[in-house]
């Protein structure tokens, strides 16, 4: 089956498998592959800066869902499902998100590119923390380095991603794409 191609059917399928990498981690303070994060920084990074970018960009209020100190599971389904909602809602279809540095776009368009694409790479992040599968969709995977490469030096100079990693031309796309935001593919936590 093809991997959706719309906000709220992408969003879905990737939520959805971070959700499942999020209930099957065993110890929330394992490094992950972020320098100086744990499993919960991983969460904690999305469920933190996601609510004021909706707020100040959209006037769009998510409801306040666990403490990721208590209870990180709880709060990122909490937001994910908020999110869901929103994507699934007809009136948001019209929402527009305002960014001095994005201009003004329509707010499913803007949770997909800037949202549910962070979601996606961190999944890796999460995955390869707690050691469960890390392969990431190799369709969207594949969309997304594509999309980035073009942007590399923007990328770079954000503060966003670290120095590219190289890997061999044979790696496969998750592993691509991972080297391509500064992720070592070889990574493995702590013994």
């Amino acid at each position: 089956m093809p991997f959706p191609t719309d906000p709220a059917g992408r969003h879905r399928a990737i939520a959805g498998t971070f959700t499942e990498r999020a209930r099957g981690v065993s110890n929330w303070g394992v490094t992950a592959p972020v320098n100086g994060w744990t499993a919960r920084d991983v969460v904690r990074h999305l469920v933190e800066w996601f609510p004021g970018f909706l707020e100040v960009g959209a006037g769009v209020a998510l409801p306040p869902g666990p403490s990721v100190d208590d209870d990180p599971v709880g709060a990122w389904t909490s937001q994910a499902d908020a999110i869901q909602a929103l994507l699934d809602d007809p009136a948001t279809q019209t929402t527009m998100l305002e960014n001095p540095h994005i201009g003004s776009v329509p707010l499913p368009q803007a949770i997909d590119q800037f949202y549910t694409g962070d979601v996606f790479m961190h999944t890796w992040d999460l995955a390869r923390a707690s050691g469960q599968p890390d392969r990431l969709d190799a369709e969207f995977a594949g969309v997304m380095l594509s999309g980035m490469q073009d942007f590399d030096e923007v990328l770079r100079t954000s503060g966003q991603y670290g120095p590219r990693v190289e890997v061999p031309d044979s790696a496969d796309i998750t592993d691509k794409l991972m080297g391509f935001i500064g992720r070592d593919p070889s990574w493995t936590p702590p013994a």
